[in-house]
């Protein structure tokens, strides 16, 4: 049986399952306890039955607790349709992306001008060694949010990802709000990528930058037109250019640093010394620690951007063949891959270039400005920082990619449950979200404002509002996995038995929610040093907009905080049956080393 005739054949399945349910629900109101929680009711509670004995003994009754959808004595079921958490009927987008597309997709959505070029700011800013901390606590928060979103993907691999997941088990408000930031954050960077790229290419042509916008963004709205397989595949090959090109950088930045360029300069940790490991922020210079320590607080925005993006892998779940294995193993590995590129990338730069090299302060935004092209340069060779230029002009285009099919697959998400207009649900004979896909490709178009002057100052105010909505992303993920993580234990369920679950958990959670709320605060906090209307506006702005949405959603549905006992682990959410194909074993040399790698 092929994939696309066992996906189809599932998705049937589950669609007549759910029509059977709520057959089921009317026939047998006597032994199944339905939960029909209302928006506009509190009261309405006090006269549900017991659900004290929720999903309890789940194990005993021999179902795998990645079984979703089953409807038994202990089921709590949202039946109120404007809750919309019975969306599989609904829901067509297909099962295209492979193991591998997964793999590389999360690496693709990570590793890219962050850290090609955005290390060198992160080096000016706090030093060698102040970078070096700062990247190593914000891979900490990052992977606090890996986690929380993994392990609440391995249960529910569905459209939505983790705004649904907050709609679902936080409050359908806090679900709203964390949707409509994602998608408001990542639309918004796709013309950020779409600029940065085409100012990578003014690095050999600087006469025609309007033409090449238009070709950069007719390229990644082609590409994402034209299906998920063609986004996986295109990302597949962008990853396999970032991981050789950054395993190059590092291993030429170590021969250089031992003397082996052509000036046989040993640097080794010379740059440490002088100017120093850590830099001053230039704000308080009569007091040399505090101006240290802000130094290292001024990259923590930078930082962090460098990491956003691993949540990809959940995003494309509801696409993904096999996804409670897929993502699982994705969650997994991916992680320790990226520390390892990012915390050697930083220690190597540090090694490399003084913190005080005017290099790269340039802000030209081409490989000119990467550490390693001024280490190059420094060392003698020619030809390196135009081979460096083409990897990270293609590492812009593919953060510029993901970006889009991010945002496009959480609107539609959005519009499945009714917390977005319903024509965004749309998709195609072949799983497309078409309509998503066009309107969140209008974005893209935005960078043409970057060809105007007057124009670029209003475009670089959008992209600053966006920054902090990536912190409220890792911020909702992990207080959604709170919320899942309470709901899952009064329910009965054993988290051991998912696919994917992290032993940190949920002291990893509280973590992650600690230090997102401080970066939060700490976003713009350079302003109240030299104070502008536009700068604080942009910096916190941010923060009253998710409320707004918070409450007027709230507001407006009059909706409730979820108890425990009420949270619904089962509607719309498919089996292990209707999602997994078996795994087929390697059969030669070369398909074990690929199952290693991917």
């Amino acid at each position: 049986m092929s994939t696309a005739d066992y996906d189809w054949r599932a998705r049937n399945a589950f669609a007549v399952k759910v029509i059977l349910q709520y057959d089921i629900l009317e026939m047998s109101n006597d032994h199944i306890h339905q939960v029909n929680h209302s928006d506009s009711s509190a009261a309405h509670h006090s006269n549900s039955p017991s659900l004290d004995n929720v999903y309890s003994h789940d194990n005993e009754k021999g179902y795998p607790i990645e079984k979703g959808p089953r409807i038994t004595q202990d089921s709590v079921i949202h039946a109120d349709p404007r809750y919309h958490f019975d969306a599989a009927d609904l829901d067509r987008v297909q099962r295209k992306l492979k193991q591998r597309h997964v793999q590389m997709i999360a690496i693709a959505g990570t590793i890219g001008t962050g850290l090609f070029l955005g290390s060198g700011e992160s080096l000016s800013g706090a030093g060698p060694l102040g970078a070096l901390i700062v990247y190593g606590l914000i891979g900490t928060v990052a992977y606090s949010a890996l986690c929380a979103i993994g392990e609440m993907t391995a249960h529910a691999p569905i459209s939505g990802t983790f705004p649904h997941f907050g709609s679902r088990w936080v409050d359908p408000a806090f679900g709203f709000a964390l949707g409509w930031n994602y998608f408001y954050t990542n639309a918004i960077s796709v013309p950020s990528e779409v600029t940065a790229a085409t100012v990578l290419i003014t690095f050999w042509d600087p006469k025609h930058q309007a033409g090449y916008t238009a070709a950069v963004c007719v390229c990644i709205c082609a590409i994402n037109i034209f299906g998920v397989r063609w986004f996986g595949e295109a990302e597949f090959v962008f990853s396999i250019i970032k991981l050789l090109m950054i395993t190059g950088l590092i291993i030429l930045g170590l021969v250089i640093d031992l003397g082996g360029g052509p000036d046989h300069d040993r640097r080794g940790f010379r740059y440490w010394k002088n100017p120093g490991a850590v830099a001053g922020s230039g704000l308080e210079p009569n007091h040399v620690g505090l101006d240290r320590f802000l130094g290292m607080l001024s990259v923590f925005v930078q930082a962090s951007y460098s990491f956003q993006g691993m949540e990809l892998v959940a995003i494309a779940a509801s696409e993904t063949e096999s996804p409670r294995r897929n993502i699982s193993k994705a969650v997994r590995r991916v992680f320790y891959r990226i520390m390892l590129f990012y915390m050697l990338g930083i220690l190597i730069t540090g090694m490399l270039v003084p913190y005080n090299d005017p290099h790269l302060l340039q802000g030209e935004g081409t490989a000119a400005q990467s550490p390693y092209v001024i280490a190059i340069n420094s060392a003698g060779i020619k030809i390196l920082p135009h081979i460096i230029n083409a990897g990270v002009f293609t590492s812009a285009f593919s953060a510029g990619n993901s970006f889009l099919f991010a945002s496009s697959r959480v609107l539609y998400g959005l519009a499945l449950r009714g917390q977005a207009p319903k024509f965004f649900a749309y998709c195609t004979k072949n799983g497309l979200p078409i309509v998503a896909v066009l309107t969140t490709s209008a974005f893209a178009f935005l960078s043409f404002m970057n060809v105007s002057s007057g124009a670029a100052t209003v475009f670089n105010w959008f992209v600053s509002l966006s920054t902090v909505g990536g912190f409220f992303g890792w911020l909702g993920m992990n207080i959604t996995y709170l919320f899942f993580y309470r709901g899952f234990k009064a329910q009965g369920f054993d988290r051991k038995k998912l696919a994917y679950y992290s032993v940190f958990q949920p002291y990893l959670a509280y973590w992650g929610i600690f230090w997102t709320i401080i970066f939060i605060l700490v976003n713009g906090f350079t302003v109240f040093w030299h104070f502008t209307a536009a700068k604080f506006l942009t910096s916190y702005i941010n923060i009253p907009l998710f409320f707004a949405l918070y409450f007027g959603w709230k507001i407006y549905k009059r909706t409730k905080i979820w108890k425990p006992l009420e949270m619904d682990f089962t509607t719309g959410i498919p089996s292990l049956e209707e999602t997994e194909i078996p795994e087929q074993p390697p059969k030669n040399i070369w398909e074990k080393i690929a199952n290693v790698i991917f």
